[in-house]
């Protein structure tokens, strides 16, 4: 598939002129429409003609709250911490080091980065905008100030993770690269249960995350204009030039 393949059908090297005119048309623009989304969603659920579900959703944490046990407070702060701030900018730092270094595209090694970029940018805005008051459980984590709509640590768990199990599809063995991508994708899943159990955030915040975190994926994952493969398997004339340039 073409979406998959991109970046390796063309690994030509653009131009600052060209990344940044495609950050800004293929990332930033469609982010401001999706933020007008975020927040609309957010005053339905706070102030809307969706505030009873945001209230009846609660009792899927105080369900959380009423099942807890020690051996599953272990597990939900490290997969909370997975999705904390230093962790996700921590493995982020080092994957796009290691894949800058060893593919020398620096234009393939940020799409980590542009995508928990993406994801924070329209959490942050939002919060400011929406006032949303945490779960009325018990909270086994400290309450920071944001608002608890939308979840930032499953939003930056799916933007990087999802992103990383697409990168992880360039391993060549098939075994190390089902495990990888599997890891991946099931570790936001893990972040946003966490954040459910230990009173962080409702249902609907963690949904909504996931999605702003896909979405980021997504945007980020096609952030630069990529020429598809031509049949027969040949790279584009463009990606052949470039490789002979650089050769």
């Amino acid at each position: 598939m073409a979406f998959l393949t991109r970046w390796h059908d063309d690994p030509s090297r653009p131009t600052l002129k060209e990344a940044g005119r495609d950050l800004g048309v293929r990332v930033a623009a469609p982010l401001v429409a999706w933020w007008l989304v975020v927040l609309a969603i957010g005053w339905m659920l706070t102030d809307g003609p969706l505030h009873d579900l945001g209230v009846r959703e609660e009792r899927v944490n105080k369900w959380f709250a009423s099942s807890r046990t020690s051996l599953f407070d272990g597990i939900t702060l490290f997969f909370s911490w997975t999705g904390a701030t230093v962790s996700i900018i921590g493995v982020c730092v080092v994957v796009v080091a290691v894949v800058w270094w060893r593919t020398r595209q620096w234009w393939f090694a940020v799409i980590p980065l542009i995508a928990i970029s993406a994801q924070a940018l329209v959490f942050f805005f939002t919060t400011l905008l929406i006032d949303r008051e945490r779960p009325h459980v018990e909270k086994l984590d400290d309450s920071p100030p944001t608002s608890s709509f939308p979840s930032g640590h499953t939003g930056a768990a799916t933007g990087l993770y999802f992103t990383l199990a697409l990168m992880a599809l360039r391993i060549r063995q098939p075994a190390l690269r089902a495990v990888v991508v599997t890891v991946c994708l099931l570790i936001p899943f893990c972040v946003g249960t966490a954040r459910l159990y230990r009173g962080m955030h409702h249902v609907s915040d963690v949904v909504v995350a996931m999605v702003n975190g896909a979405l980021a994926c997504l945007l980020a994952w096609n952030w630069l204009r990529r020429t598809p493969a031509v049949e027969g398997g040949q790279t584009s004339e463009r990606a052949g030039m470039a490789a002979s340039h650089r050769g």
